[in-house]
């Protein structure tokens, strides 16, 4: 019996500015910055959505929900990967595993990383254990270590169903 296990990739950055919210991973963090984006601006979210799309053939983020789509202005990311998870589903495919690391010099987010992974797994319907979040500095450099930035790393795995 052939298996069919698909393996993507996704990337997203998003410029640190004021008077926006922080959100990472689903989770408002108390920090004096937020992200800047069309949506909530979630970058850990937006890899996640971006790995599994790709895993699933079905292209990227800015394929499914634009930003010049005025009904994606200031939306969830976590309603963004509900939506793509249904997508890979449609298509044929289980999400198997998720493995992410943001990139951000502060605020500190161990303190968060649990409740981002139950709000990843609850989104696209897995186990917990199925699911792995990291947090790393760059050691002060680049836009991430000069704090103009947050940045996120996903790799996932889906298998044919």
């Amino acid at each position: 019996m052939k298996v069919d296990i698909r393996v993507g990739i996704g990337y997203d950055v998003h410029r640190l500015v004021p008077g926006r919210r922080l959100i990472l991973g689903g989770v408002e963090i108390e920090h004096t910055l937020g992200l800047l984006g069309h949506s909530d601006a979630d970058v850990l979210l937006h890899s996640i959505c971006d790995a599994i799309l790709g895993a699933s053939g079905l292209g990227d983020i800015g394929k499914h929900f634009p930003d010049t789509d005025e009904r994606f202005r200031g939306i969830s990311s976590m309603l963004l990967l509900e939506e793509v998870a249904k997508k890979a589903l449609e298509a044929g495919f289980q999400i198997n595993n998720v493995d992410a690391t943001v990139v951000a010099q502060a605020p500190k987010l161990s303190p968060f990383i649990e409740k981002m992974r139950e709000n990843v797994a609850s989104c696209i319907g897995i186990d917990k254990t199925r699911v792995n979040i990291k947090a790393t500095t760059t050691e002060g450099l680049g836009f991430a270590g000069e704090k103009q930035g947050i940045a996120s790393y996903c790799v996932t795995t889906i298998v044919g169903i």
